[in-house]
Formats: C-alpha cells, structure tokens, sequence
C-alpha cells in the first residue's frame, strides 16, 4: 500500500472512531475504557517486538517511542478507569473518632 491509501484509512479511522465514540451512553464509558486498555496492552506488545527486530536506529528509536507511549496509554488507562470506578461506590462514612480518655464514663 502507498502512502496516501494508509493516510487515507487512518483519515476514515479517526471519523468512525470518533463518532462511533461519541454515541456511547455516560453509562457505557467505563466499560468502553476496559476494553480501549486491553487494545492499547496489544499496541505496548506489538511495539515491544518491532524494536526488539529493528535493525537500523531509526527503527529502534521510533520503536522505543512507541513503547513509552503505549505504556503512558496503558496506565493512564487503567487510572482514569479506577477514578470513574470510584465514582460508582459512593462515599464512604468516615471513621468515628476513639473516645478520649475518661470520656468513656459519660455515656
């Protein structure tokens, strides 16, 4: 494939994506979040084995950038998700404070 058909695909990827996201519920994000990590865990894999089969610099370079940025994806990820996780459990009661030192006689 030539440069202008991958340029194309990524062109047309990007406006499905987009609206394909965009019509997901708030409900949903959570869930859809999973699994955009579970794909961004494939992207971290696959940019693990190019640079480990790069054999000029340039390669390795472009390589290593990827694994940095899919890590930094990766994470960020699964932080954003526990964030909105939390969102759903509610708050919780704080702990009562311990009775003082003879405080315990007045109740």
């Amino acid at each position: 494939m030539d440069g202008v058909a991958l340029l194309t695909i990524t062109v047309l990827a990007v406006f499905v994506g987009f609206e394909v996201v965009s019509k997901v519920t708030s409900t949903l994000h959570t869930p859809l979040m999973s699994g955009a990590n579970a794909i961004h865990g494939i992207i971290l894999i696959g940019a693990i084995i190019v640079a480990g089969q790069a054999e000029d610099t340039a390669t390795l370079v472009v390589a290593l950038i990827a694994v940095v940025l899919a890590t930094a994806n990766l994470v960020g990820g699964f932080v954003v998700t526990d964030r909105m996780l939390e969102m759903f459990r509610g708050r919780r009661k704080a702990p009562a404070d311990p009775p003082a030192a003879g405080e315990e006689g007045e109740r």
